[in-house]
């Protein structure tokens, strides 16, 4: 059993208040709803989004009738609720028409659910995002040695609790490509917004072979044939259903800073290897620098989300090649980060960093260092 940094719920919980817990599908959403239904107190009432009636009952905006349907239950809740129309418009006659009752919704696409509650629960809802395994829960299973060990599994089948939790090499590539295939698409495909499965499927690869390298929506539009709204309607997608997310470039005095285009890292290593079919050990491919950032930006963004400790974080170049894979501003302060698999030489802060930023810090992480970044002190 992997322990959640969000267990036990309870202290989210409060009383005429929704909590919205997203995350992108098969991170254990529902496990981690159903571990907290086990063990409450509180009399409960468990809906699924995808049932028919539940759908018809909630999106009626029937005041009466939704009053009728939770009497005497002090919590509702309710699994994958962007599939129920007008989702929001019930959950806020819930939480204002019902006393003191507590309400749960999940959801795994975003760009749904947000759309649909974010207007109508302004003020009454708290949002936790639930991401693939962190290396800060698996403590829960391993220690911090195992931790370092079984890096090379992380970086190529990702962490996925069903993954993690597999005990061979083909059992895990099995239920990657398995969430890839049937799981990772599957609620964009069914937007009206997306006509080509195949043309978001090579943005994907696309995007999948220029992890750490700054994207141009204009050659991904090029390079598939579409005009560059298409493309950025596609990646916006993609973003909002946790598939990918954006880092911007960082500046703050410098002519020469990049800032116009963006970097695009997936949330999973592993579904990026799925994308491009490739899960060679890592003696035996090219791209373990791009799989060390893409796991070291992902497992910082997890350790700062589930803390939780609020950060802005960018990268950093200038048009003449000066770069830092990852810039982190937080309580006023910047720090640096390179991240290197296999240093060969020392690496020094790039010049114009020092000169422009001279109170910043400056970091470079290689696997031996790593934990300090991702894991409790």
């Amino acid at each position: 059993m992997i322990k959640r940094a969000y267990e036990p719920l309870d202290p989210y919980m409060k009383p005429n208040k929704v909590l919205v817990i997203y995350g992108p599908r098969r991170v254990g959403k529902t496990t981690l709803l159903n571990n907290y239904l086990a063990r409450t107190p509180l009399k409960y009432k468990l809906a699924i989004g995808d049932d028919l009636p539940t759908q018809q009952l909630l999106s009626s905006q029937d005041v009466n009738l939704i009053k009728e349907y939770l009497e005497g239950y002090e919590l509702f809740a309710i699994d994958e609720a962007q599939y129920v129309p007008n989702i929001g418009m019930a959950l806020k006659i819930i939480v204002d028409q019902i006393p003191d009752i507590f309400v749960i919704a999940t959801g795994s696409s975003s760009f749904e659910l947000t759309g649909q509650i974010g207007e109508p629960l302004t003020g009454r809802k708290h949002t936790l995002t639930l991401y693939p395994i962190s290396q800060s829960e698996l403590l829960s299973l391993f220690n911090r040695y195992e931790l370092r060990q079984r890096l090379e599994d992380y970086l190529i089948f990702g962490t996925y609790p069903e993954v993690v939790l597999a005990r061979t090499r083909d059992e895990k590539i099995e239920i990657v490509r398995e969430i890839a295939g049937s799981y990772l698409l599957k609620d964009i495909l069914a937007f009206e917004r997306v006509k080509s499965s195949k043309k978001l499927w090579g943005l994907l690869k696309l995007l999948a072979f220029q992890v750490g390298s700054e994207v141009s929506l204009n050659e991904l539009g090029t390079t598939l044939s579409v005009d560059v709204k298409t493309a950025r309607n596609y990646v916006d997608l993609l973003e909002k259903a946790f598939v990918i997310f954006r880092l911007g470039g960082f500046s703050r005095n410098l002519r020469k800073e990049v800032t116009q285009k963006a970097k695009y890292y997936f949330y999973d290593n592993g579904l990026r290897n799925a994308v491009i079919s490739q899960f060679n050990r890592l003696d035996q491919r090219d791209d373990v620098g791009h799989l060390w950032e893409n796991f070291m930006v992902i497992e910082r963004r997890k350790f700062l989300a589930y803390l939780p400790e609020y950060a802005n974080l960018y990268f950093w170049r200038t048009y003449d090649q000066q770069e830092i894979d990852l810039v982190e501003e937080r309580g006023g302060e910047l720090v640096g980060y390179e991240f290197k698999w296999s240093p060969k030489k020392p690496v020094s802060p790039p010049r114009d960093w020092l000169k422009t930023y001279s109170n910043a810090g400056f970091s470079v992480i290689s696997p031996d260092k790593y934990q300090d970044l991702v894991l409790p002190r």
